[in-house]
């Protein structure tokens, strides 16, 4: 009788995504996260909450990238750099940040769908590739449609009084665990910010027991 065979390879763990569809960091982050945590056998836990409340609650009345100028001119240079060195397009936006509260209301609703990556990859090039208003109903439904989901049903869904005190409450347990930007993701009780600690986040997932 051969001996058993005990696998060495850690079970999948559970990376949290914390984000917003107006951060510009976001956008890098949703559109890199999936390869990234297929690669280490990490699930993502999709957390989409809102980042007006939590800037106004620090003492911010908008992005700190538009009320510093010397960083929001840095950032765009930033962006430009890391968008060629991962081959992701991008189109400054001609609002920014952009009220996405729509879009944000049926991400949430979809957290627990098939469709949420797609969704949110969809959602993030309307704003940073076609520089489109991703609040609207209009661009809301056209990724819905796109991606072959009832657009009417999922919008009427996400726009019921249910759902939106339940992003209400993601944006308090946000603040509640400390978020201040976005992207943060969370390793357990670990947390880590901004696009570019996207691979330690993941890395320190799947080596520890998050």
């Amino acid at each position: 009788m051969s001996p058993t065979t005990v696998s060495t390879t850690p079970p999948a763990r559970d990376i949290e995504f914390w984000f917003d569809f107006g951060s510009n960091y976001s956008y890098l982050s949703v559109m890199r996260i999936e390869a990234e945590a297929a690669a280490r056998g990490v699930r993502i836990l999709w957390r989409p909450f809102l980042l007006g409340p939590i800037f106004r609650a620090l003492g911010f009345d908008n992005s700190p990238f538009v009320l510093q100028k010397e960083k929001g001119a840095y950032v765009w240079k930033d962006m430009e750099r890391q968008c060629r060195k991962y081959g992701i397009a991008l189109t400054r936006p001609s609002v920014f940040p952009r009220a996405a509260l729509l879009a944000m209301r049926v991400a949430l609703l979809g957290t627990e769908r098939e469709w949420i990556a797609a969704f949110c990859r969809e959602i993030m090039q309307q704003n940073f590739v076609h520089d489109r208003d991703i609040g609207s109903v209009e661009v809301v439904s056209e990724a819905l449609v796109t991606l072959g989901l009832p657009a009417q049903q999922i919008v009427e869904e996400a726009q019921s009084d249910a759902n939106k005190l339940r992003l209400r409450e993601q944006t308090e347990a946000a603040a509640a665990k400390g978020i201040f930007g976005a992207p943060t993701f969370f390793a357990g009780d670990e947390m880590f910010w901004g696009n570019d600690r996207l691979e330690d986040a993941l890395d320190f997932c799947y080596s520890s027991p998050c």
